[in-house]
């Protein structure tokens, strides 16, 4: 976030909120190479998510199965090149199926599969030197599918299991979907391919979850929540475009579109184009300049920034003829609620306790390995109680996993009220909105938390609703879906 270079409520003069990235690169930069010659509306429900029953068991490839009998030029016979081959194969028999009956048109496999060593001798794929490509990629020219087994599928491995793996293979796959549909040309954008295979993707994994693949199985819980993380690890830095050469969006338009594909069929992903992404599009273009007088870094969690996020909150949550909560700078304990940190809310003497000191934690940069997650997060965190007031005074329930989710919604209305351009003290930067990701698909979320800080397993369904209300942007809708 941008703290606006003004005078704040304290009078001291305001500094910089930057929202950073986790200082992941992103791997999968330019994954497609061409050569020449919103879910539905449906009723929400605590227990499912997209229309599908919220499942804690096995994610992975399932055993017993016979391998596939696709080839890989170049493998080298190990266990990660048959995870890929068996991935494409499952990918491959579900568009076989979902291409005719959505689109009337006949899906035929990639003409070829190719493996290769980023950390070996180079060689030439797609006309490109494979030599330090950590990448996997469709290439239009040949129509194949390249993977790097050197670095990237066990980078991937290790950091997210197995279906990683198959999340990558997935998404290039959707690349091939894309040119046997004839929906993209060399002058369609890179981030509209790239929307459109994460949520081809999301299409092919809603099969896989419902028990269709042969090789693989997800469960909607867990399983689901890795597959988001691995959209987050291969996300755009905060100081990509999305207007660049070969952006695929930040983490939150990823998770996005996959969301559109899982909750949706193929035909809600081919409707992605240049105007749909634009309109919804939360990663800047490149090179956007902030206004004079503001300057980039993450601020820090002090008396100050807190001051400032007191005025946007007022501004969302406010309510006419409601008091505003008391805060305390201590966590204490309340009549019958189980105390949260480091944010709470007591509804008995309607104050929102904080732990000053965990707060900055989280907001640290990333990248000095503090555990931190980012300015946003932790400011969030905070937001999150005050939504929780929001409810007190609308009289609503403060306990239960409706009240997790809506609790989200809210916060991710005040996160609208943030945006560039709407005058707030503080203001949206990139890379912020990918905080509020990360801290969604944690296992402990305060964000999608009811009063108790209890929530529902699904980070996809915490994702969906602080989406839900970022999109709305106003209280309402939050108010009336989440019951």
């Amino acid at each position: 976030m941008t703290f606006r270079n003004r005078r704040a409520v304290s009078g001291r003069r305001a500094f910089a909120l930057g929202g950073v990235a986790l200082g992941v690169a992103a791997l999968l930069a330019g994954c497609t190479r061409t050569v020449d010659g919103t879910g539905g509306a449906e009723r929400w429900s605590a227990t499912k998510v997209a229309g599908l029953e919220i499942t804690t068991g096995e994610s992975g490839p399932r055993a017993g199965v016979p391998d596939t009998g696709l080839v890989a030029d170049g493998s080298d016979g190990g266990e990660l090149d048959r995870l890929a081959r068996n991935a494409v194969d499952d990918v491959q028999k579900y568009w076989a199926d979902e291409l005719p009956a959505v689109f009337d048109r006949r899906f035929d496999p990639v003409t070829r599969l190719i493996s290769y060593d980023s950390t070996g001798p180079g060689g030439i794929v797609c006309n490109t030197s494979t030599a330090g490509a950590v990448n996997a990629f469709y290439c239009s020219g040949d129509d194949s599918v390249a993977w790097d087994r050197g670095q990237l599928l066990p980078t991937l491995d290790d950091s997210f299991g197995p279906m990683a793996v198959v999340a990558v293979l997935a998404h290039e796959l959707g690349h091939a979907v894309q040119f046997r549909l004839g929906a993209v040309d060399a002058r369609t954008s890179s981030i509209v391919k790239e929307q459109q295979a994460d949520c081809y993707a999301g299409n092919f994994f809603r099969w896989v979850a419902e028990g269709n693949a042969p090789h693989f199985q997800l469960s909607t819980g867990p399983g689901l929540n890795q597959i988001l993380a691995t959209l987050f690890f291969i996300r755009d830095g905060a100081d990509t475009g999305f207007d660049a050469e070969g952006a695929h969006g930040n983490a939150f338009d990823r998770v996005s579109a996959f969301q559109f594909g899982f909750g949706d069929g193929p035909a809600r992903c081919a409707r992605i184009d240049e105007a749909e992404v634009r309109r919804r599009i939360t990663q800047p273009a490149s090179g956007q300049a902030s206004p004079t007088g503001e300057v980039a870094g993450n601020l820090p969690v002090d008396q100050g920034s807190l001051l400032a996020l007191q005025e946007t909150l007022r501004a969302a949550f406010g309510r006419s003829g409601a008091r505003w909560p008391a805060i305390s700078q201590s966590v204490s304990s309340c009549p019958e609620v189980t105390v949260t940190t480091p944010a709470s809310y007591c509804p008995a003497t309607n104050t929102v306790g904080l732990d000053v000191a965990e707060l900055a934690r989280i907001g640290t940069d990333p990248d000095q390995g503090a555990g931190g997650m980012g300015d946003f997060a932790a400011f969030a965190e905070v937001a999150s109680r005050h939504a929780l007031a929001r409810q007190h005074a609308e009289g609503y329930p403060l306990t239960g996993l409706a009240t997790a989710q809506r609790t989200a919604c809210l916060t991710g209305v005040w996160a609208a009220t943030i945006v560039v351009g709407r005058g707030a003290v503080l203001q949206l930067s990139p890379g912020d909105l990918d905080e509020a990701v990360a801290e969604m698909l944690a296992p402990r979320s305060l964000i999608a938390a009811d009063v108790n800080g209890g929530g529902i397993p699904s980070g996809f369904a915490r994702v969906e609703a602080f989406r839900d209300g970022f999109s709305a942007g106003e209280t309402a809708p939050c108010l009336q879906k989440y019951r």
